[in-house]
């Protein structure tokens, strides 16, 4: 796992790096892990919380396009 912009400030992460960094804080603590990267904890609830987001939207997303086809067939049968 490596950075992909060096510096303190305004520094960036890759997707990648990001996913393993929370997968690690899964298993092994946002503390340690955090620690470990040279991260601040709050770096890692800040990367889960918006993962999280993320993952809810492309769910709404999912439910969408689902009724839409539904109401589809339905206009289709009428």
């Amino acid at each position: 796992m490596t950075k992909s912009k060096a510096g303190r400030k305004g520094q960036e992460f890759s997707l990648e790096f990001r996913q393993q960094a929370l997968l690690r804080a899964a298993t092994e603590g946002v503390t340690t892990v955090a620690r470990d990267l040279g991260l601040q904890p709050a770096q890692l609830y800040s990367w889960r919380a918006q993962a999280r987001r993320h993952d809810q939207d492309d769910q709404e997303q999912r439910l969408e396009l689902a009724e839409h086809a539904r109401l589809k067939r339905e206009v289709a049968r009428l």
